[in-house]
């Protein structure tokens, strides 16, 4: 398509620039006595014929750049939304979410925008000079020079023009990133906004992140805004001085040259227009360039950012070992932070056990199982899932294994069975059974069933049509649909009341017997019943039992289930 692009790009310039030589043809004509009608309407029809030609080329030049353009666009959003999907939480957070929004639309909207003109002009404008240049050399000095030093001037004030703007367009994408992350911040608390009477204070936020990106817009624009009059006056100053100085050179010719001079200088006033329009033309190109450039550099931030976390190669765990996962003397902390977040985590949770993690906040229990599914990565120590390190499994084949909910219940907009069908567990597709089946564990069917619907019944984005513990029960379905060999459920459980909670774990171990569970929880009553507790303060293992046991050996367990449980509740 590019090179067909060439090519009408090239007939479209031959067929413009045959019109000036038939203006002159005709002009002559016309200047001629006696000189035959039918010779000025052939010209004429010529030049009808040039100027449809230019037409139809056109059209096909502005055809092949859109699709050239549409098409590039589309593969780069499938290339940056593919390697998004291949970052861990790190990269994420390096980018931030509100960037990467703007990097996958923004960003490759300019550059699609500086591939569609630049296909249209920046190939035909220097051929069009060219060519253009080649037709005038020779036949006249004096206009020769006068287009010379108009193309000099020209050029010094595009540069002029360049220095004062490119800096602002490259602020302006950062100005852009900051609009978003205001907008998303405040969408997304709109209800912590308006219960807080917090909508001047955000009113505020985003009037300054509005008018610094306005004030930087309004300044590029206005700078833009002068470049056209000035262009218009530099067209129409060559187009006088060149009429000024055939004038007088006509004046003083003989009379038998005065007609050609007089064919010359309109050829000349028309083919110098052009080569003004052509630097016209790329000069729109110059200042969509810096622009363009430094979006194509912030979507190769993102497409050359190789992520941290790379497949292995293995889909299996040893032979005879399955839902097992031990910690060997695991340590973590976050890049570019100096304190451990976790220090020294040992465990071995094996086939069909549950064992349950329970802390302060912030003593790291989320952190420790997001460490299994590779969210993060361990920065010392080992993780085995049946008996292989995680960092030896492909990605999926490891993912296939686990069943993970997590702290906040996402949903996604769609209806009941395709959020609680989500994805491929690599077994088998699941059919409308399961998700029934999944449903009714997760003790959801009620509320399921009641909506307009039924299984097909409408999710709005982020699950805003249904209540938090709904949510939950739909988020832990979601994961038993997919029949794991380990469960994650990352206080899961928290926006259930408690008969609901504690129907729905013995259900789950009644219908799932030989999965291995792993629950991170604050409520005690959650977890009373786990094969193996870990208290976690301050990212260290500070008690490892039973419940009975813990409440005799672990002070830190003690004090929060003394602070959940009355005295009676503890003795039995």
């Amino acid at each position: 398509m590019a090179l067909a692009s060439l090519v009408f790009i090239v007939f479209q310039v031959w067929m413009e620039l045959t019109i000036p030589q038939l203006m002159a043809q005709i002009t002559t004509l016309v200047q001629t006595p006696d000189a035959p009608v039918i010779e000025i309407w052939r010209a004429g029809g010529f030049m009808l014929l040039s100027a449809f030609g230019s037409l139809v080329a056109a059209v096909c030049v502005g055809y092949f750049a859109a699709m050239i353009g549409a098409r590039f666009s589309r593969k780069m959003r499938s290339e940056l939304f593919n390697k998004v999907d291949s970052f861990s939480m790190e990269e994420v957070n390096n980018f931030s979410t509100d960037s990467l929004i703007t990097r996958a639309t923004n960003d490759i909207t300019q550059v699609q925008s500086f591939i569609t003109m630049g296909l249209t002009v920046i190939v035909r404008a220097p051929i069009m000079a060219f060519w253009a240049f080649t037709r005038i050399a020779g036949k006249g000095f004096e206009w020769t020079v006068a287009t010379g030093i108009t193309i000099v001037i020209l050029l010094t004030f595009i540069a002029g023009i360049m220095v004062l703007v490119i800096p602002k367009f490259r602020k302006m994408q950062a100005l852009i990133d900051n609009m978003n992350r205001v907008t998303r911040e405040n969408l997304t608390g709109l209800r912590v906004v308006r219960a807080y009477n917090a909508e001047d204070y955000q009113e505020e936020k985003f009037e300054k992140a509005n008018d610094e990106l306005t004030y930087t817009q309004l300044f590029t624009g206005r700078v833009m805004a002068i470049i056209w009059p000035m262009l218009s006056l530099f067209m129409g100053g060559l187009t006088l001085v060149i009429y000024w100085i055939g004038a007088h050179l006509i004046e003083t010719a003989e009379v038998t040259d005065r007609l050609p001079l007089f064919a010359s200088m309109v050829v000349f006033s028309n083919y110098g227009v052009q080569v003004i329009m052509s630097f016209m033309m790329l000069t729109m190109i110059f200042f969509m360039l810096p622009r363009s450039a430094v979006s194509a550099n912030r979507i190769n931030e993102v497409l050359e950012t190789e992520p941290t976390i790379v497949d292995g190669a293995r889909t299996e765990g040893l032979e005879g070992v399955k839902g097992e996962v031990t910690f060997k003397n695991v340590s973590f902390k976050y890049p570019d932070a100096n304190e451990y977040v976790l220090e020294g985590i040992n465990f071995t949770v094996k086939q069909g056990e549950t064992i349950a993690f329970i802390g302060s906040t912030g003593s790291g229990k989320s952190t420790l199982i997001n460490l299994i599914p590779r969210f993060f990565e361990a920065t010392d120590g080992e993780i085995l899932v049946n008996g292989v390190n995680v960092r030896d499994y492909t990605i999926e084949s490891l993912n296939n294994k686990i069943g993970y909910v997590s702290q906040k219940a996402v949903l996604f907009r769609g209806d009941v069975t395709s959020n609680v069908a989500l994805g491929d567990n690599g077994k088998k597709e699941y059919s409308e059974a399961d998700v029934k089946r999944a449903i009714a564990i997760a003790q959801g069917t009620a509320f399921v069933e009641a909506k307009e619907g039924g299984y097909k019944a409408e999710i709005t984005q982020g699950g805003t049509n249904v209540s938090g513990g709904q949510k939950q029960r739909l988020a832990i379905a979601r994961a038993i649909c997919r029949e794991p060999e380990i469960y994650i459920f990352d206080d899961s459980f928290s926006a259930l009341d408690y008969k609901t909670d504690r129907v729905l774990r013995s259900e789950l171990k009644k219908e799932t017997a030989g999965v291995t569970n792993m629950i991170v929880a604050q409520r005690i009553g959650t977890i009373m019943d786990a094969n193996q507790i870990i208290v976690l303060d301050e990212g260290k293992i500070v008690g490892t039992g039973t419940h009975r046991e813990l409440l005799q050996t672990c002070d830190v367990y003690k004090q929060i289930a003394m602070s959940q449980l009355s005295e009676e509740e503890l003795a039995i």
